[in-house]
């Protein structure tokens, strides 16, 4: 499909990349939203915590909700979408990947890009429970690379999984990280970073024979934590495997349902492989919009409902 002609203006200041994306991830407030937590026990012995809130009425719709990383359930851009879809009348399922809930999970490994084996988890428990007759999945960040990848490696998906949502994806996980190694960058990379080594830490003393304070200690960027973790305890070779095996671009041409992604053009995070224009002309199911504005999950809009809120919303009603 085309690329889409956004509308997305917003005011003046909010135009700037990097104002966008820390207004998003340090001063918005989102109130009014009750969360009740589940957790899910996975099939290798580990868990993940599920925040759940709900539509005013009984609903047989409901919305997965993926956060980026080192975010968790109670990020301002998951609670303002699962209040989006609860005002919609869909209940909300926020994920809170593996480690991500303030408790460290059981096992050496924990989530990343492409652990699409969880996602399906949480699919399939919903399917389970037989409340629900639509699933939609809305991703951010290094959610929506999973969530593009999910729907992408299968050649089919439960049929109640009736759209997806990517917003600032990292298409090309390569191309993501060289940007946020630029310096302009600095700030954002130092802060995943520190969260990052902050529960290798944790997993120190209860996995001895796997991870060292000498390797903790030559961590001094995200490839590198990349290649010393994410790559040995998920089964990669190292950083670039991870990278390469782990994005969504590849999968996009396999997608079979309604997809929207919403990338901007001013979004720090992403570099120029990120963008699938291809992919999106040349797959029918593919919607993908590139706003001028918006920074990294940072499309600020009145009211306190954010434009990516109110683009899915909109999306979700139009096709399903």
């Amino acid at each position: 499909m085309p690329l889409i002609s956004s509308d997305y203006r917003p005011p003046f200041i909010f135009k700037y990349g990097h104002f966008s994306t820390i207004y998003s991830g340090l001063f918005r407030k989102v109130t009014g939203l009750v969360q009740h937590r589940e957790r899910l026990e996975l099939a290798d012995g580990d868990f993940m915590d599920l925040d759940w809130s709900f539509a005013k009425n009984h609903s047989k719709k409901v919305a997965i909700l993926l956060h980026g990383l080192e975010g968790n359930a109670q990020r301002p851009y998951i609670t303002g979408s699962a209040k989006a879809f609860n005002t919609y009348g869909a209940d909300a399922c926020a994920v809170n990947f593996r480690g991500c809930s303030e408790q460290t999970n059981r096992l050496f490994r924990s989530y990343h890009s492409g652990a699409t084996e969880d996602l399906d988890a949480v699919v399939q428990h919903l399917v389970s429970t037989k409340k629900y007759t639509e699933i939609y999945i809305n991703g951010f960040s290094l959610g929506g690379n999973m969530a593009l990848k999910y729907v992408g490696e299968r050649r089919s998906v439960p049929t109640e999984v009736k759209c997806v949502v990517g917003i600032s994806v990292p298409c090309n996980l390569y191309s993501s990280l060289c940007m946020l190694l630029k310096p302009k960058n600095y700030l954002y990379a130092r802060r995943f970073k520190h969260h990052l080594v902050a529960k290798l830490y944790k997993k120190l003393p209860l996995f001895p024979d796997k991870i060292s304070m000498k390797d903790i200690k030559r961590i001094k960027n995200l490839k590198d934590f990349d290649d010393i973790y994410t790559s040995k305890a998920h089964g990669f070779k190292n950083a670039l495997d991870y990278y390469e095996k782990c994005s969504c671009k590849q999968f996009l041409p396999n997608i079979q349902i309604p997809t929207l992604i919403i990338n901007a053009s001013n979004d720090s995070f992403l570099g120029p492989a990120c963008y699938p224009y291809h992919e999106a002309r040349q797959n029918a199911n593919i919607h993908l919009e590139v706003p001028s504005f918006g920074g990294h999950v940072g499309f600020y809009d009145v009211y306190n409902q954010f434009y990516s809120e109110k683009r899915t919303i909109k999306f979700v009603q139009d096709m399903v």
